[in-house]
């Protein structure tokens, strides 16, 4: 079967929500011996962009999302353990939370979502996070991210506690921070010294992808 077509037909399938048909031709892809991370780049995660572009037209909503988010998956799993050592170490690594205060985490739960579709790796510390687990995870895990959201106007200057922290700690340029929720602006995320600000889980995702290129 041509790379190309295979390719597509794998993200097809991820955006039809079929599992037997990725499974199978994600165990071809390796079979034909084409690399795991061009699989996971052109077949799987493509077919999760075309999702992402689906949810923001409104065409598939949350629920459509976790489905094809859980076909991908199947896909990662044949695929990961066939990856090169040095290629998992340049992985991109986001440690995630809701901020201390805050338990709302649906939007928190779809950048995930989304960013793990995407093939960064995400360390998930979940909603009311005490600010100093972001950077204590950070530094376990030597992230390249840390993004934080709210949906409360009360909790807001927690993102800014954390910036706070990282600077006196000598460590603000170790981290890329990425804030977003209800009440975050993009003049918001300047006022407290954030990276990046995003409006929603597929800006979030390209906001990383552009930083960690540039």
């Amino acid at each position: 079967m041509e790379k190309e077509k295979l390719f597509q037909e794998i993200s097809d399938a991820v955006v039809e929500m079929d599992d037997e048909l990725v499974e199978e031709l994600c165990n071809k892809s390796l079979e034909v011996l084409i690399p795991p991370n061009e699989t996971i780049t052109k077949g799987l995660i493509s077919g999760m962009d075309r999702v992402g572009e689906l949810y923001e037209e409104e065409e598939y909503f949350l629920p459509e999302v976790l489905i094809c988010s859980d076909t991908l998956n199947i896909g990662l799993d044949i695929l990961k353990p066939h990856i090169e050592k040095e290629d998992r170490e340049n992985t991109i690594k986001v440690v995630i939370g809701v901020v201390e205060g805050d338990t709302h985490d649906i939007g928190k739960n779809l950048v995930k979502i989304m960013t793990e579709s995407a093939g960064i790796e995400v360390y998930d510390l979940g909603r009311d996070v005490p600010l100093k687990n972001f950077i204590t995870v950070a530094e376990e895990v030597e992230a390249d991210f840390i993004c934080m959201s709210t949906l409360m106007t009360t909790t807001m200057m927690g993102m800014k506690k954390v910036i706070d922290m990282l600077e006196e700690s000598n460590i603000r340029d170790k981290y890329k921070v990425l804030v977003g929720g209800g009440p975050i602006s993009q003049r918001f995320a300047d006022e407290i010294g954030a990276d990046a600000y995003a409006v929603d889980a597929n800006e979030a995702v390209r906001r990383m992808k552009l930083i960690a290129n540039n």
